[in-house]
């Protein structure tokens, strides 16, 4: 059975889930698309909001979350697969 290199699921979530939250916070800001997952997060991530310094903020904080989760999922999934 293969294993999964967690440092490369890890930053392949916490990019991905890094622009999601980017984009949806502009979608937010200028379109009023998404608000409330917008309000969702902004709950979890602090200084998240539909503004384009919030959609800054979002991206560290998205990454680092997703990272951290992906490389947790990445690495229990070697050890139950072992």
């Amino acid at each position: 059975m293969s294993r999964i290199n967690a440092t490369a699921f890890g930053l392949a979530t916490g990019i991905s889930f890094a622009l999601f939250s980017f984009i949806i916070v502009l979608l937010a800001t200028y379109a009023s698309y998404g608000t409330a997952f917008v309000e969702m997060i902004g709950t979890v991530y602090l200084g998240v909001e539909a503004t384009l310094l919030g959609a800054f903020i979002a991206l560290p904080w998205a990454f680092v979350d997703f990272f951290i989760g992906g490389f947790v999922i990445a690495w229990l999934y070697n050890r139950f697969a072992d």
